[in-house]
């Protein structure tokens, strides 16, 4: 096989910092906030996580695309990230069942990466000064000229995205005559959470984030999820009252990671752009109800304002991170409304907080038997 060598490419930071690697993907130029997750495997489910959209993914596992990629390991329609920066971008993988290399699905999906780059050293850098905008780009590798293409970028605090990714048009999953109907509203939502309803005899039915609060009670729903998403909570403030008009209807409901954010945001608390964010998939949590820990899944740059939680006589904590004590879940004490701020729908990530699909259907199930006792 003759050698066919990789072309150069360069990583710009917003401080200044420069990377020096080859070219993975697409030839081209990217831009976004750059940020790592930690996670061992499961790239693919990253890539596809709407919750990434804008941002520059950095890997801290060393070999990427290795076991190449799968049909059912979308997340969504296709991939959301805004670029890869890697140590190795692996083109053959081993996978019987794979369709394709990772090589093939990033210049299928018009996908920028750069490889052969030092991210420990990345990795250490952004740990310190913070998730910063980046540039990657393989097609002009003029500094100068790259840092004027960055200075354009936007800052991700106070950036709505969530518009950019939720669906166009309402759609429904699983079936029609299941036991129970969830509404959800659609921030940027993983199939994995839809599917995690549909196996739990749920017919779901899934809303662009611009419906109206009679758009979502028209499918006649026993429980709304509020799903995850990309950008900041902070300026979706027309979000923010649709969702404060579902939690005055009484029915359950869920929030995931966004959801959780808008939901604190619906109660009072603020919420804030943290340093590096959490993502990975070996973050250790505390339910403060059962005492359990678990490892979780995750991938979120704001948080909510501790001070805020605690100040609010109606909202209890339920779960804090045990690597920093952030807050990861609450539950409002006068109404059937819980939130976390990770992904139990475990798609990369261990099935520790699967149980909280559970703990849903339990207050569905607790609603729908109150109805009806006031009904006779």
């Amino acid at each position: 096989m003759k050698y066919i060598p990789k072309k150069e490419a360069v990583l710009l930071l917003e401080d200044g910092t420069v990377y020096k690697g080859k070219a993975a993907g697409k030839t081209g130029t990217t831009t976004g906030e750059l940020c790592f997750n930690t996670g061992m495997t499961g790239y693919q489910e990253i890539f596809t996580d709407p919750s990434y959209f804008g941002q520059i993914m950095l890997s801290t596992n060393v070999h990427i695309g290795n076991y190449g990629v799968h049909i059912a390991e979308t997340e969504s329609d296709r991939m959301k990230i805004s670029g890869l920066v890697c140590k190795y971008f692996s083109t053959q993988y081993s996978r019987p069942d794979g369709y394709a290399s990772l090589e093939e699905y990033f210049a299928l999906q018009n996908m920028v990466a750069i490889s052969d780059v030092d991210t420990r050293a990345i990795v250490r850098h952004i740990r310190d000064k913070g998730a910063m905008n980046a540039i990657i780009s393989s097609e002009n590798t003029d500094i100068e000229f790259l840092k004027k293409e960055l200075a354009k970028v936007p800052s991700m605090a106070g950036l709505e995205l969530s518009s950019k990714v939720t669906t166009k048009e309402a759609y429904t999953s699983g079936n029609e005559g299941a036991a129970f109907r969830v509404a959800v509203l659609d921030l940027g939502v993983k199939k994995n959470i839809v599917r995690c309803l549909a196996d739990r005899d749920c017919y779901v039915k899934v809303f662009p984030m611009n419906s109206t609060l009679n758009d979502l009670l028209e499918f006649s729903p026993d429980g709304f999820m509020i799903s995850n998403g990309p950008g900041d909570p902070g300026v979706m403030h027309d979000t923010v009252k649709l969702v404060s008009e579902i939690i005055n209807t009484g029915i359950p409901v869920f929030g995931i990671c966004l959801g959780h954010q808008i939901i604190a945001e619906c109660n009072g608390v603020r919420t804030y752009k943290m340093h590096n964010g959490h993502r990975g998939i070996n973050h250790p949590v505390k339910n403060l109800i059962t005492g359990k820990c678990e490892v979780t899944s995750q991938n979120h740059g704001f948080g909510v304002v501790e001070e805020d939680v605690r100040k609010n006589p109606d909202l209890e904590v339920t779960h804090i991170n045990l690597n920093d004590n952030t807050i990861e879940g609450i539950r409002m004490k006068t109404k059937k409304v819980f939130t976390v701020q990770y992904h139990p729908e475990a798609s990369p990530g261990p099935h520790d907080a699967r149980y909280l699909f559970d703990d849903f259907i339990s207050n569905i199930k607790e609603f729908k038997t109150s109805e009806v006792n006031i009904q006779n």
